[in-house]
């Protein structure tokens, strides 16, 4: 007999003893406990088959499980539920799973499906992930194991216009187990596929489900090509040893160099993290590498020792270090191993190694640290490099005592330089000298370094760009400032400070050339102080003009005076951290320009400036500065050349300055352009420009686009004695939602007059050193072009849903005389299969230089 129940709304009946409101409130932990509870528009009772059948919108809910299907027919002698059309399966943790037939038990844990199809929802390093499976049948049991036969696996999404074409990538296997206790995902005879094409065969392999963010296993091998390393291939194990430790170890054959390994531990902790990397080989080709001093042909052992760690004292302080041991300055380089203290431009590299200490207040900030540097360019002598230690900045900034108020500051630095060898550089071009002359082990060939150096030590022809000894500073700057606004809109700022330093010289005479330095400083330790009191005074009255719909225009003129006394004993005491003078409407306006402490602006010195604003309705904006700079009393610092002529050419030397300006130009959100220059102060010749034009085409075309140039004139007294100019355009396209591609290039317009003096000087030297008929033979002169592609980037990209790949380019080449690669061409090709893995594939299109400290033939 059957018991049929049928209504217009969705009654329910619970299959089981206890209330409906028990059965929803068990937990995930209790499911045992857990009772069926099944809702549909018409539910037959059978007593006679001792099943229940329901139809239409069926839901079955049994704990954090929901099933959901056309028909479902529950067998309460077996305990199983068979469920048919449209069957979606929702679970918890977000798993849902759809099929045309279920066939389980009245728990859902285990039992066949039928055309089943799964998606799981997790979290990766990029963000939420859903992952996907299908199958023609699949067995699930006990709730954890899902076997899916004759599978496939993606992490990307169906098309929308077409869902039975083949996703961009997927897994087809025999099998496919996912075994959710373990978190893994097991394939048996697999295949990866693109667009339904297949790629490549894998037996066996298994995988970590989207849930999981760390797990022991292999990762993607790395394929090495090169020509001083051979062909090779370095397969990299992760060890997840503890949720907050791990290892991975990356053990790398090469065919011409043997075995590198390569390993890196890291640790967690409650208040921060460190880890530890380390490398080493035992080449088996030295020869591959230049002999000493262009290469490590000489060494059959080579390797790096690294950490990195930073620690939380608590919310405002934190210490840390980054710490490299090289066993030569080429190791890196040549072998491509990662460095964390590795610093570099297009131009030249070094590691930096640093400990420091950190806090930082509301209103005031600590630091102190040390640093050691170590060159990689063959043109690097190790030991005119300083270890810089300690290093130590603070500066603290209150309120003003009443009724004064303001602003009061304190600003204190205390830096200590130690260096082996000085370091000499000519200033004019043919007073340079080349004195460690090597010979080719080679061939036993005359070799000339890179070690620069002078020939003529005195000031005016020769800069000292680094003293051997030990020389301490102890900066102290106390100021204080209030801007009061009158009833006329003028804006009036006094301001004073009181700028204290103690220098401590320990100079080195003994060794290398060290000697000369005498001939510039006292060769004698000594103690020297130097203080300097200023008042000033600036001022500032603009005028506001609104034209309505021609917008709002400021003109504001700015007026500054500074009254101190004069700065001592310029260019008898190191000058470490004010090498870099730039004079221009960023600095106009600056108490001191000088960019370091080792120097500090004296004499009684005014600025004055006119400044432009405007903005419109519509949003075009607009600025402009334009000002000067007159030494009015005293002694001018900038006339007065330090060790390294800091100063002379600035646009500061003189009583009155060079005119700098500023315009920028934003006519719409999507373009801006802004130049700034420094114009000769009798003839108004362009001593620097700088410019750069930015259009962002979108919404309207996806392009984004830059055009940047600079030239500066030639400063002779410092050692440039041609000018410096770039061209460098950039753009990107996003081709399509996916597609982009992007690049640029810079210019060097000014290369060839370096390369044309750089032979001028060799053939001196080394006709000096051996004559001028091994000149003849060994020195030549090739013609440079009048522009050098000097930097080329391009890239390729694609990014989904499931996939990144990218294709990249760069080229930059270098000057082999001042230490630097005369060409590095590479090519990297990245793929990223998002939770299946990533690999990549570099190589070096260039040929060897020596600068590479890699060996031509």
């Amino acid at each position: 007999m059957a018991l049929a129940l049928v209504g217009a709304g969705l009654p329910s009946l619970a299959l089981a003893q206890g209330s409906v409101g028990d059965m929803l409130s068990r937990r995930a932990g209790q499911e045992e406990k857990s009772r069926l509870l099944v809702e549909g528009r018409e539910i037959v009772y059978d007593r006679d088959r001792n099943t229940v059948s329901a139809t239409g919108d069926v839901e079955l809910n049994y704990g954090t499980r929901t099933l959901q299907a056309d028909r479902v027919v529950y067998d309460r002698k077996t305990g199983r539920v068979h469920a048919e059309g449209n069957v979606r399966l929702s679970e918890a943790n977000g798993t849902v799973t759809t099929s045309d037939r279920f066939e389980l038990t009245d728990d859902f844990k285990t039992g066949f499906i039928d055309s089943l199809r799964v998606e799981q929802s997790g979290r990766d390093r990029s963000g939420p992930v859903t992952t996907r499976f299908s199958a023609a049948r699949g067995e699930r049991i006990d709730g954890e194991t899902t076997t899916f036969d004759r599978g496939t696996y993606t992490a990307c999404e169906a098309c929308r216009e077409d869902p039975e074409r083949p996703p961009l990538w997927q897994v087809k296997a025999a099998r496919i187990i996912h075994n959710n206790q373990e978190r893994r995902i097991y394939y048996e005879g697999a295949s990866l596929e693109f667009a339904g094409i297949p790629v490549a065969y894998v037996p066996y392999f298994y995988t970590p489900d989207p849930s999981v963010r760390r797990e022991s296993g292999f990762l993607a091998p790395r394929y090495i090509h090169t020509k001083a390393l051979g062909f090779g291939v370095s397969v990299p194990y992760f060890w997840a040893i503890a949720p907050d430790r791990d290892l991975t170890l990356q053990p790398s054959g090469m065919s011409r160099q043997g075995f590198l390994m390569q390993a890196e531990y890291r640790q967690r902790f409650e208040t921060g993290a460190f880890n530890l990397r380390g490398a080493g080989i035992f080449q088996q080709g030295p020869s591959a590498f230049l002999p000493a001093p262009f290469g490590a042909g000489n060494r059959e052992a080579r390797g790096s020792l690294e950490t990195t760690g930073r620690f939380n004292i608590n919310e405002r302080w934190h210490y840390g270090w980054d710490i490299a041991l090289l066993s030569d300055k080429w190791f890196l380089q040549n072998y491509k191993v990662r460095s964390e203290s590795l610093a570099a431009n297009y131009i030249l590299a070094e590691s930096i190694s640093q400990m420091y200490l950190r806090g930082q207040g509301d209103r005031s900030f600590f630091d102190l640290r040390g640093y050691y540097f170590k060159g990689l360019s063959y043109a690097d002598w190790q030991k005119q490099l300083p270890l810089v230690a300690p290093v130590l900045d603070y500066d603290k900034r209150v309120n003003g005592p009443e009724p004064i108020g303001g602003e009061a500051r304190l600003q204190v630095n205390v830096t200590n330089v130690s260096r082996e060898a000085a370091q000499f550089t000519p200033a004019v071009r043919g007073n340079q000298s080349f004195p460690f002359v090597t010979r080719n082990s080679l061939n036993g060939a005359p070799v000339v370094t890179a070690y620069e150096s002078c020939a003529v030590f005195q000031r005016g022809i020769c800069l000292v760009r680094g003293l051997s000894g030990d020389f301490a500073r102890v900066s102290t700057e106390a100021s204080w400032r209030r801007t009061f606004i009158d009833d006329a809109g003028q804006s009036w700022t006094p301001f004073t400070y009181l700028r204290a330093d103690g220098f401590f010289n320990r100079p080195d005479t003994t060794g290398y050339q060290n000697q000369q330095i005498t001939n510039f400083i006292k060769g004698s330790d000594e103690f020297v102080g130097r203080a300097i009191p200023a008042v000033g005074l600036e001022y500032r009255y603009p005028f506001v003009s609104d034209q309505g719909r021609y917008g709002t225009h400021t003109l504001t003129p700015i007026g500054q005076v500074i009254a101190r006394s004069n700065e001592g004993r310029i260019g008898r005491l190191p000058n470490e951290d004010a090498h870099s003078l730039v004079f221009d409407d960023s600095t106009l306006f600056d108490w001191d320009k000088f960019s370091g402490y080792d120097r500090a602006e004296g004499g009684v010195r005014a600025n004055v400036g006119l400044q432009y604003n405007v903005t419109t309705p519509s949003g075009w904006t607009g600025n402009a500065l334009f000002g000067q700079s007159y030494q009015l009393a005293g002694r001018n610092s900038y006339a007065q050349p330090d060790l390294l002529a800091t100063g002379l050419g600035s646009g500061l030397e003189s009583r009155a300055s060079d005119f700098v300006g500023r315009i920028q130009v934003n006519p719409t959100d999507n373009f801006s352009l802004i130049t700034r220059g420094r114009f000769d102060k009798d003839d108004f010749r362009v001593n620097s420009f700088e410019a750069q034009a930015v259009a962002n085409l979108k919404p309207y075309i996806p392009v984004v686009a830059s055009l940047t140039y600079a030239r500066y004139e030639a400063q002779p007294l410092q050692g440039i004695p041609h000018r410096r100019e770039g061209l460098q355009p950039a753009a990107s396209l996003q081709l399509t939602p996916n597609w982009s591609i992007g690049g640029s290039v810079l210019f060097d317009l000014d290369r060839y007059l370096d390369t044309r003096d750089a032979y001028a000087s060799s053939y001196t030297a080394y006709a000096a050193q051996f004559g001028q008929a091994a000149a003849n033979a060994n020195i030549t002169y090739r013609k440079a072009d009048l522009y050098t592609v000097a930097q080329t980037g391009l890239s390729l990209g694609y990014r989904d849903e499931c996939t990144t790949f990218s294709i990249n380019y760069a080229m930059t080449p270098r000057l082999a005389t001042s230490g630097e690669r005369e060409s590095d061409r590479t090519v990297m090709v990245r793929l990223e299969l998002r939770t299946l893995g990533q690999s990549s594939v570099s190589q070096n299109l260039a040929t060897a230089s020596s600068a590479d400290g890699i060996a031509s033939r």
